[in-house]
């Protein structure tokens, strides 16, 4: 069974925080202005998440 101290040097969150921010910032690098829609429209970006919410909650405890 693993301990909860465990000295483990691989993954992600093993990484220094430096480390952890440039990687995760080539992702948002990876994509063009005019490709990301969620950020250029508000009211499409406000209907994707509640589609989401809504599909998700459907079956639960009925």
């Amino acid at each position: 069974m693993a301990s909860g101290n465990s000295t483990s040097k691989r993954g992600f969150a093993s990484m220094d925080l430096e480390r952890q921010r440039e990687i995760a910032s080539k992702g948002g690098r990876s994509v063009p202005a005019e490709k990301r829609s969620f950020s250029q429209d508000r009211e499409l970006a406000s209907s994707a998440g509640r589609k989401g919410g809504q599909s998700t909650g459907t079956g639960r405890g009925e």
